[in-house]
């Protein structure tokens, strides 16, 4: 078992260069909670170990932990390749980028620690594409063994997949290809169980609106009492921005939604890219109707 000194000289090994560290070092008690983490005392650093595993020392669900991990897969896997398609495992590294996610998410959201981690998942989804564009070229139509080669590698990914079971037949030899139900199901439980957390976010987003708009309205109704105007103005002004820009964010959610249907497959297997043109959309649509909305909210309330 490590001692404390030890496990904090671990860590510090690890992660004293993280762009991460260098803000939860701004604030003790989470740089504490990494250090003295109790799986710390047990872990092998030359180990990996499952998602369930992580997500119970960090005492979430396995969903939850899926959920932080997919918009920083390039980051927490140092840019390595990890499909979700197939088992996830973590070594020490790895798990300590997660937990470094989760202390600072509720301060900085998804959008704010990407911002710190110079993170741009169009790049990156590019960069994919123009690989999978290389690879399609090498198929030769007049050259029967890169026809086979080929072939085989299609086959080998449905097969990595997990979604396909694949087995020759008894009377010719030949393939048959079936869906693999309980894969399958798996999949329906785990993309119900993210879109409930998206869901959880959303409400928790607009509830921390909420009540800063209450904290708002109270420091307004105080500071009418002692008649300091130019205050108030200003921060009624914030108060009816925020709300603005709460009820643009609604309205671009119920616009993407309904302009952006897509198929179960779709929701499996572009789960990431889908989230990623969400944000952007809703980040388009606030900047084009945000200032003349506010324009005319602010006349409203002046001229009243």
């Amino acid at each position: 078992m490590l001692k404390v000194n030890d496990a904090k000289e671990m860590v510090l090994r690890i992660v004293q260069h993280d762009p991460l560290f260098v803000v939860i070092q701004n604030t003790p008690p989470l740089e504490e909670t990494l250090y003295n983490d109790d799986y710390l005392a047990h872990i092998e650093e030359s180990n990996y170990y499952s998602t369930s595993d992580v997500a119970g020392w960090f005492e979430i669900t396995d969903a939850k932990l899926r959920y932080y991990i997919r918009p920083f897969e390039q980051y927490i896997f140092d840019n390595a390749m990890n499909s979700p398609n197939t088992n996830i495992r973590l070594n020490l590294p790895a798990i300590l980028r997660l937990r470094m996610i989760l202390l600072l998410k509720d301060e900085h959201r998804v959008k704010g620690l990407k911002l710190l981690l110079g993170l741009d998942e169009h790049d990156h989804a590019h960069a994919q594409l123009i690989n999978h564009q290389i690879t399609a070229t090498t198929l030769s139509t007049d050259d029967l063994t890169n026809k086979v080669d080929v072939l085989g590698n299609v086959l080998q990914q449905m097969i990595q997949t997990g979604l396909f079971n694949i087995f020759p037949t008894e009377e010719h030899g030949a393939l048959q290809v079936t869906i693999n139900q309980d894969f399958l199901a798996q999949k329906f439980q785990l993309l119900s169980s993210e879109s409930t957390l998206q869901v959880e976010e959303i409400q928790k987003e607009t509830a921390e609106l909420k009540e800063e708009n209450e904290n708002l309205q109270r420091q307004i109704s105080e500071l009418q009492e002692d008649s300091v105007k130019d205050i108030v103005q200003k921060i009624r002004e914030r108060h009816i921005e925020n709300e603005i820009v709460s009820t643009l964010r609604t309205e671009a959610l119920q616009q993407f939604s309904t302009e952006n249907k897509v198929s179960f497959f779709t929701k499996i297997f572009r789960s990431s890219q889908i989230e990623m043109e969400k944000e952007q959309f809703v980040l388009s649509y606030i900047s084009k109707h945000l200032e003349e909305r506010l324009e005319v909210a602010l006349h409203n309330y002046y001229g009243n």
